[in-house]
């Protein structure tokens, strides 16, 4: 049975995924993911997800990953990028908690991100 608390995450809310079970080179184990879809979308208990990882200075040449600082509101523990070339759709029963929401100007570069890896 589906945990109630899990059926509705939001498009810009931040949750902790369970990855696992994955496949090659995909995101792995739990992590972040930022929601872009909005719950109005689609008729499945499913939603599209960005995961994030831990930030590394290269990585800002990389213009799939969006740096995302830790502040009150999102509830990071430290610096981290959304890679929105992980983009995925995923069952809400791989939500385990909600940590924050991300700033409406990072869910922006993020989705900017995507149209970019999937060259819309």
């Amino acid at each position: 049975m589906t945990n109630p608390s899990r059926t509705d995450p939001k498009r810009g809310e931040l949750w902790l995924l369970q990855f696992d079970p994955t496949r090659g080179s995909e995101v792995r184990k739990t992590r972040p993911a930022v929601i872009l879809s909005p719950a109005s979308v689609g008729r499945l208990p499913l939603r599209i997800v960005v995961p994030v990882t831990g930030w590394s200075p290269g990585y800002g040449v990389i213009p799939w990953l969006v740096k995302l600082a830790p502040d009150r509101h999102n509830n990071l523990q430290k610096e981290s990028a959304a890679d929105a070339f992980q983009v995925k759709s995923v069952s809400v029963e791989r939500f385990t908690k909600r940590l924050g929401v991300v700033r409406a100007d990072d869910l922006e570069e993020i989705c900017a991100a995507v149209a970019l890896c999937i060259g819309a």
